[in-house]
């Protein structure tokens, strides 16, 4: 029975474990679901993993093991189904930028981590807590780094006796690197106001600044707002 007890203790501490040192790496980003989070998903795992491995001690001795009938994939199954609202809860949208992906994927695989550490299965579970860290660290750096594509929403208002051709816009957002994906038009204050509301994509994250400085100093430009997608 101590040894039983001792075993309970070193799954439920290694999962705590695990899902705390995932949980750092999200709190040392400002996330909003991090240290505190991901260590009681892991350990919430790995509990409810050991109650269904284990149900032949809720009965006591007197029940015959043959009368216990346990599928502790069923609770495997019921965890990261359960798992996926609370994921949902971290993601959300703001024009074109989603957020909070990596933190819901996070959460996601720390439960899978917490399972394993439940039924024992300590070999893989630490494995991949390691490989965890590794991505959401590491990779992170090689992700600076790597060439990718940017995308910014961006509104530019013209007073209605000074509006820029759709030709001069495009020629402007060109020269600062920038390629337009989508563009629409509005009409706005009584018809005072023209707007173009755009998709830009560039190559180079820089060239926002470079953008919205060319922006700030062109005169018949009476509004402008540029929001990059992250």
């Amino acid at each position: 029975m101590i040894s039983d007890y001792a075993t309970i203790l070193m799954y439920l501490g290694a999962a705590w474990l695990a899902g705390s040192l995932i949980g750092l790496e999200r709190s040392f980003h400002g996330r909003p679901a991090g240290f505190r989070t991901h260590a009681l998903v892991c350990l919430a795992s790995a509990l409810l993993m050991m109650v269904s491995t284990h149900q032949g001690q809720w009965f006591g001795a007197n029940m015959p093991t043959s009368a216990v009938n346990t599928d502790p994939t069923r609770m495997a199954q019921g965890i990261m189904t359960g798992i996926g609202f609370l994921g949902a809860g971290v993601i959300f949208k703001e024009g074109l930028t989603v957020r909070g992906l990596t933190t819901a994927a996070s959460i996601w695989v720390t439960a899978a981590v917490g399972i394993l550490y439940g039924i024992g299965f300590l070999f893989p579970a630490v494995v991949v807590t390691i490989i965890t860290l590794v991505t959401l660290s590491l990779f992170r750096w090689v992700e600076a780094r790597m060439p990718m594509q940017h995308f910014a929403d961006t509104m530019l208002a013209f007073p209605i006796d000074g509006v820029l051709t759709e030709s001069e816009v495009r020629g402007l957002i060109k020269e600062q690197g920038f390629r337009v994906k989508s563009l629409s038009y509005r009409l706005v204050q009584r018809g005072t106001v023209y707007e173009y509301h755009m998709t830009l994509q560039t190559l180079d994250r820089r060239n926002m600044s470079l953008l919205a400085d060319r922006l700030r100093n062109e005169q018949s430009v009476q509004e402008f707002r540029l929001s990059l997608a992250e």
